[in-house]
């Protein structure tokens, strides 16, 4: 019994991976989506960047605060 339960889930799981990667291997040029933050386009156009290149430019922006205070 367990191992048809186990024969049903494979098969079933190997259809959904054809059924995702049907669009992506009939069409010309197909490829994966970008999900790398710095490489993906559509979120640069929103101007999120990758975690690296946010704390770059929060250094290079960076001003020190005055905490004296008068007495």
């Amino acid at each position: 019994m367990l191992v048809k339960v186990f024969i049903i889930v494979l098969i079933l799981i190997g259809l959904a991976l054809v059924a995702l990667s049907i669009g992506i291997l009939l069409k010309k040029g197909g490829r994966f989506p970008e999900i790398h933050i710095g490489r993906n386009q559509r979120l640069k156009d929103k101007g999120i960047h990758c975690a690296n290149t946010t704390d770059a430019l929060e250094r290079e922006n960076y001003k020190p605060v005055d905490n004296k205070t008068e007495e």
